[in-house]
């Protein structure tokens, strides 16, 4: 299996790979944004609506494909203001159902965090469905709870659910993005 960060052409050319994990992730059960079922229409939108930010720089996504199946992604989403270039989001860790339970998740979890510090990221942030099995995942990858917000975002069934904040300190030198 090959990561990759992927540019905007790269991330158009892999639009359909990338559509169809979202909404298998979302029809999964995993809380990312997204009501289940997810209309492929809708699927592919919001992929094309990434590209800019990726080509801007605001927006990092790296993809792990086996042949011509992406099985996982992860995306940092980078701070536009002054005062806040030292830090990151880790958003959209998502893989595959087909591709769970072999450590995927933990690799590109791994890979964003090495990535971030070697752009000079030093804090990095993120939030998950309280209980859920990804919420596991980042407290024994070393991060750091903060906190929980109650009926935060509605699950991929409509129901209302908290949400955990989480952080992790990298060490790193001065932002270089």
């Amino acid at each position: 299996m090959i990561v990759t960060r992927l540019d905007q052409a790269q991330l158009m050319d892999r639009i359909d790979e990338l559509t169809g994990l979202l909404v298998d992730t979302v029809d999964g059960g995993a809380s990312i944004g997204f009501l289940a079922p997810l209309d492929h229409a809708e699927a592919v939108a919001w992929w094309k609506e990434r590209a800019a930010a990726v080509t801007a720089g605001h927006l990092a996504v790296w993809a792990a494909c086996a042949g011509h199946r992406v099985l996982g992604t992860v995306s940092l989403v980078f701070p536009d203001k002054p005062n806040s270039r030292h830090r990151a989001e880790l958003v959209k860790l998502m893989v595959h159902r087909d591709a769970r339970g072999r450590g995927l998740g933990r690799r590109l979890l791994a890979l964003a965090e090495e990535e971030a510090a070697a752009a000079g990221i030093t804090l990095l942030h993120l939030d998950t469905e309280t209980d859920s099995p990804a919420e596991r995942l980042y407290g024994s990858a070393g991060w750091t709870r903060a906190g929980i917000i109650p009926d935060y975002a509605a699950d991929p069934g409509g129901e209302l659910r908290p949400t955990t904040l989480y952080y992790k300190q990298l060490g790193a030198a001065a932002p270089t993005r």
